[in-house]
């Protein structure tokens, strides 16, 4: 369910940023509002170390990274 949601008190230079930020992306100033408020909020889930780890390409030999070569 939608929620209306109300800020007062904006700073007139904040304002101005976002209507030129909205007029930027072709988009109303409410609807600007509400896609930052998403990035900002609305974040996928982190992955784990395990995921990051499987999901680097499988590049070189183990020889390719020894730093023990002369």
């Amino acid at each position: 369910m939608a929620t209306n949601l109300v800020v007062r008190n904006i700073d007139p230079a904040v304002t101005q940023a976002l209507k030129r930020a909205a007029a930027a992306h072709g988009r109303s100033a409410e609807a600007e509002h509400r896609e930052i408020l998403r990035a900002a909020l609305v974040r996928p889930l982190r992955r784990t170390f395990k995921e990051v780890l499987a999901d680097m390409p499988d590049v070189g030999t183990d020889e390719d990274f020894d730093s023990r070569r002369a």
